[in-house]
């Protein structure tokens, strides 16, 4: 039973990993999805100042280069963390799957421990009956 212990005790201890490496990669999506939304508001503020004044505007092609592909790198780091989450994911829902075999062997390991307590408990009284039976004749 101890090593069934140790075995639960262990796929616990990698579910927290996998568990604390998800919210990890939660977080850094959220941060890239932040910036693109800066990114976002950022040419559009600079959009509304070409608008207004002329030689702003003069800049605004080049501006608009850059923010393309700053945005395409944030946007690039969002798909990748995306892709991690979705295989953390899958690995928590495998690390859930083996845990759950680990109780069922340690459920039954007790069970069958308490049959065979049971079933020697019974022999031995039932010993103990047919000696005083024998006595008693």
């Amino acid at each position: 039973m101890r090593w069934a212990d140790q075995l639960i005790k262990l796929s616990n201890f990698e579910l927290e990993l996998l568990q604390a490496r998800l919210a990890d990669v939660m977080d850094r999506r959220e941060g890239a999805e932040m910036r693109l939304a800066i990114l976002t508001a950022e040419g559009e503020a600079e959009i509304a100042l070409a608008r207004s004044d002329p030689e702003a505007g003069w800049r605004m092609g080049a501006f608009n280069e850059g923010l393309k592909r700053r945005k395409f790198a944030v946007q690039r780091d969002i798909d990748t963390s995306a892709a991690e989450e979705t295989g953390v994911r899958d690995a928590i829902a495998e690390a859930f799957e083996t845990l759950k075999k680990y109780e069922l062997v340690a459920e039954n390991a007790r069970l069958t421990a308490a049959k065979e307590t049971a079933r020697r408990e019974s022999a031995a009284l039932d010993e103990i009956g047919l000696r005083r039976a024998a006595g008693r004749r």
